[in-house]
């Protein structure tokens, strides 16, 4: 004779209307944070992959196109990013003739990174595709005033 090995529910234990219970943990504002991170992180790369730029990437030609002459140091450290991750980082974007490391002038041991000519282009190009995304993001939280007010909250958890 064949057992059955899942215990059954007690009718008692189901939902009236057959749902799964998922308050405990979807009202976790970790579990929140995740998701949303996944949902807009998942756009992102959408309109990121016919330009192959990974977030990392777009970060790194941002802050070096707000700050061209900086050391990688400083970059790395601003975004978290360990030494060597950052170099390996900056050297796919050397091969793409999107960066390039000039010896900086006040300490000859390091290296300032520069956009090049070709960089600047795609980075303008990036930053279109990225403001498309931020205006579609803060229509979804309701507008400008709910995008601070999201922004101050999250400033709250760093």
């Amino acid at each position: 004779m064949r057992q059955n090995s899942e215990p059954s529910a007690a009718p008692s234990d189901l939902r009236a209307d057959n749902r799964l219970q998922t308050e405990t943990a979807t009202g976790a504002i970790g579990y929140r944070l995740r998701r949303a991170q996944l949902n807009v992180f998942q756009k992102f790369l959408a309109i990121f992959d016919a330009l192959k730029l990974r977030p990392a990437e777009y970060s790194v030609l941002v802050l070096i196109g707000d700050n061209p002459g900086r050391k990688q140091t400083e970059i790395a450290e601003v975004l978290g990013i360990k030494r060597a991750n950052f170099v390996t980082l900056v050297h796919g974007l050397e091969e793409r003739n999107l960066v390039e490391r000039i010896p900086s002038a006040q300490d000859k041991r390091a290296n300032a990174l520069h956009l090049t000519e070709n960089g600047k282009a795609f980075l303008a190009d990036a930053q279109a595709r990225h403001a498309a995304l931020e205006e579609e993001t803060v229509a979804r939280l309701g507008g400008p005033a709910a995008r601070a007010q999201l922004l101050s909250l999250l400033d709250r958890l760093l």
